[in-house]
């Protein structure tokens, strides 16, 4: 595993995690990112009829990012 995504799971445990002394399981750091990734996505589609573009892109993420208010791109692969 690389240091940045050691880095990255050890981060997102402290999100998830209820309290400072609490070290959740990996499975659901696994499951909370997942889903905190499909809604983010749900989000930026429902936002597409509501929101201008310049707005929307402004949420644009690592992940994530509106173009042009045609498709919604995931830069992970």
């Amino acid at each position: 595993m690389t240091d940045e995504r050691e880095r990255q799971l050890k981060r997102a445990s402290e999100i998830v995690a209820s309290s400072p002394d609490d070290d959740p399981p990996m499975s659901v750091v696994t499951d909370a990112a997942l889903a905190h990734l499909i809604q983010s996505e749900e989000n930026i589609r429902n936002a597409r009829q509501e929101l201008d573009l310049g707005t929307i892109q402004r949420f644009n993420t690592g992940v994530l990012r509106l173009r042009y208010r045609t498709q919604i791109d995931s830069n992970r692969r």
